[in-house]
């Protein structure tokens, strides 16, 4: 996610604010926040859920409802997703 820089410190606040209740959610393992080393204002959040419907609950709920209308606003860019699956781990 790619915010304004302005907006770093809102989002972070947002983030924080709602990450525990975020991996509460039946279905999610873990949320992590990793930020970008050479521009600070763009963030990735690394979820892991037990599978793409439960990812899809979340993305459904009242939760998700008011997570994301608060994020989005900060963007300097719209935002890229990506659903992957493991295929090895140490």
């Amino acid at each position: 996610m790619h915010f304004r820089e302005e907006a770093v410190e809102e989002f972070l606040t947002v983030f924080y604010r709602y990450k525990a209740a975020i991996a509460s959610q039946s279905g999610c393992q873990s949320v992590s926040l990793l930020q970008d080393h050479g521009q600070k204002n763009i963030f990735y959040t690394f979820s892991l859920w037990d599978s793409a419907e439960s990812l899809d609950k979340y993305r459904q709920s009242a939760l998700f409802q008011d997570v994301w209308p608060q994020t989005k606003k900060l963007f300097l860019e719209p935002a890229q997703a990506w659903s992957l699956y493991e295929k090895s781990s140490s």
